[in-house]
């Protein structure tokens, strides 16, 4: 009755990779990348930059409150101005994001974060989640 094959090839115990069920992908850690975090994105197909913070991570793609590169001078000049800040949340697939880096300084050189800290007086992280992470993630 229970008769082995001589040429069967043993499989290996495949074991999934999936999260749990419980855990969303939205929930899981993306490590230094976490929603808060003040990032550089670079993007392709168009090439661009963006500056922002971080509101979620995903395989689909990137949430951030920010803007483009070309218009962080303009950002700084409006709110030491007095006028309010509007950025938009945009969401780039992944197909998009080329490469994300925290802002961070390099030797003698600030990071966008502390020059818009240093003109404005302001901390850009409040700024840039505010009203749009949860409780606990700001």
């Amino acid at each position: 009755m229970g008769t082995t094959d001589p040429f069967a090839i043993p499989c290996p115990q495949i074991r999934q990779s999936t999260p749990p069920m419980n855990r969303s992908p939205e929930t899981r850690s993306t490590g230094p990348f976490s929603p808060g975090a003040i990032v550089i994105v670079t993007l392709h197909s168009p090439r661009e930059k963006f500056w922002g913070a971080v509101l979620s991570l995903s395989g689909q793609g990137l949430s951030v409150r920010g803007v483009d590169l070309i218009s962080f001078d303009d950002l700084i000049s409006t709110i030491k101005s007095g006028d309010s800040f509007t950025s938009g949340v945009i969401f780039f697939p992944m197909h998009r994001v080329e490469r994300i880096e925290l802002d961070l300084p390099e030797s003698n050189i600030l990071s966008l974060s502390q020059r818009f800290a240093q003109q404005t007086g302001q901390d850009p992280a409040p700024l840039l989640t505010g009203g749009y992470l949860t409780d606990g993630q700001e």
